[in-house]
């Protein structure tokens, strides 16, 4: 049997120079969360199966003489079981504190973060942020994660409030399992690419869906001679984002505030890394082949394209997907499942890639141990879809 393991304070996390202060009972609340989280999912989740397998499956074939042949049809048969309604208010509950929690400590300070933001940012070319551009449905009909707002929301003139509570707020729900600037994914990704393809120099990269940088960054500073382009339609994290890399000493990105279904800005063939992080599965039916065909359109031949994300669920006992689906319905991510269910092969070769040559690999987030520990999956305290273990699907364009 696993042990839980020690859980660091959000106090571990790196104070970058726009990261809001918390004083004592912020830090409190979001340990809290934390906390509660991985009680979640090592102590109570383990039950919601428990409950399937000995209650709910077997009542489900006594009704219909077989067993469950879709993970539909066992949510609508665990959404009666009072368990899984207790597990999953409960995890709803958790998100929806973390974001209270983190938008009463940012907005306390908003002033300052401001000035801050401003400070690094004006006058810096490295911020193209463009008024014609409009939020696109699949991003402006949801509030993603149940934060308010989304991450594009503005309240005032300048505003940061989005950008600053989700980089708040996301240790609660991880667990500081991606690390002192929660950007442990980003660090895989460019360990891999330097470990596994050392003779790839690429000389421009471009980071889709970048939110406040977290992968963008260690993009950047694993290849300090390359030219970063990281995109995003929410003004206020590239706002956040800009600063925050500035104030990491990053200068070599630059944020710029375009729609990744029109990216009509740059030329065919020009650019030799194109990446997202836990994007796909924020985008629609209707926008993902749009994208991706522009990604065709931008890779130089022998570019790579890569996109990191939670497993597909083909192949995937029904009960993991079931569970893994709860996003799709209870955490404000539509996208979630449909994404999930998707052949990724077939769709990049519907977007002009030969779909034959994708590859999967699995990447596991890279932190500091000494502070944040060593998580694996199936350690104690893995809460599906939450896991700093992912799979990264990737192409190399001939």
């Amino acid at each position: 049997m696993s042990v839980a393991k020690t859980l660091p304070s959000w106090n571990a996390l790196t104070k970058h120079a726009v990261f809001p202060h918390a004083n004592h009972d912020e830090v409190a609340r979001l340990n809290f969360l934390t906390h509660l989280n991985v009680h979640l999912s090592a102590e109570i989740l383990p039950g919601v199966r428990t409950a399937y397998e000995r209650e709910v499956r077997p009542e489900f074939e006594i009704s219909n003489g077989r067993q469950p042949e879709t993970r539909h049809e066992i949510r609508q048969s665990m959404l009666q079981n009072s368990f899984f309604q207790m597990w999953s208010a409960l995890r709803r509950n958790t998100m929806e504190m973390r974001h209270q929690a983190a938008r009463a400590q940012v907005l306390r300070q908003i002033e300052s973060l401001v000035d801050k933001v401003q400070a690094l940012n004006k006058g810096d070319g490295n911020l193209v942020l463009n008024d014609a551009i409009d939020i696109p449905a699949n991003v402006g009909s949801v509030d993603i994660h149940c934060q308010p707002g989304c991450y594009y929301e503005e309240y005032f003139e300048n505003d940061v409030t989005v950008a600053a509570s989700y980089d708040v707020g996301l240790f609660a729900t991880t667990a500081g399992m991606l690390g002192g600037l929660s950007d442990g994914g980003g660090q895989a990704i460019g360990k891999w690419l330097l470990e596994q393809n050392s003779d790839f120099k690429p000389r421009r990269i471009l980071d889709i869906g970048c939110t406040v940088g977290h992968n963008a960054v260690p993009l950047a500073q694993a290849y300090p001679e390359a030219e970063v382009i990281a995109i995003d339609v929410a003004r206020p994290s590239l706002r956040y984002a800009h600063a925050r890399a500035k104030a990491l000493g990053v200068n070599n990105i630059q944020f710029v505030q375009a729609n990744a279904e029109d990216l009509s800005d740059y030329s065919d063939q020009s650019f030799d890394l194109i990446t997202t992080s836990m994007f796909l599965h924020e985008t629609s039916h209707q926008a993902m082949p749009k994208i991706l065909k522009n990604i065709n359109r931008l890779l130089k031949p022998g570019g790579l394209m890569l996109h990191l994300e939670q497993p597909q669920y083909e192949g995937m006992d029904l009960y993991q997907q079931f569970i893994r689906d709860w996003d799709s319905f209870f955490n404000n991510e539509p996208y979630w499942g449909p994404m999930h269910d998707l052949d990724l092969s077939a769709m990049f070769t519907q977007c002009g890639f030969n779909g034959e040559d994708m590859f999967e690999i699995g990447l596991v987030s890279l932190v500091d141990e000494s502070i944040f520990g060593k998580r694996e999956k199936g350690d104690a305290g893995e809460d599906y879809g939450r896991a700093p273990v992912w799979n990264a699907y990737g192409l190399w364009k001939k």
